[in-house]
């Protein structure tokens, strides 16, 4: 179950990454709403999901979801470079995730 908090809490740190975008300095209400709501719940899962889990591998998976997520959608959303160098840094990062998920005690 905590591995499945950390992965909503993950894709809610894509969720507000993108979202901040959209608030232009947090002079938009209802983005900005967005955005801190979905800071607020990704945190909270994340504190759910370190009462079992390693915080060390929950906080690094957590921000490499949020990474990988947020730079894959900034090259579909918003026309950021895919160049080969950024899509492969952005897969050593799905490794780690991979890899921490892997040898994880929990």
């Amino acid at each position: 179950m905590a591995w499945i908090l950390l992965i909503i809490a993950g894709l809610l740190e894509i969720g507000w990454a993108i979202s901040l975008k959209y608030t232009e300095g947090f002079t938009r209400l209802w983005p900005s709403v967005a955005t801190l709501g979905a800071m607020v719940a990704s945190i909270a899962l994340l504190g759910l999901a370190v009462r079992t889990l390693p915080l060390g591998t929950a906080y690094a998976v957590w921000t490499g979801i949020g990474a990988v997520g947020t730079v894959l959608l900034g090259i579909v959303l918003f026309g950021e470079a895919a160049t080969i160098a950024r899509l492969v840094c952005v897969a050593m990062i799905v490794a780690g995730i991979v890899g921490l998920k892997l040898f994880s005690p929990a």
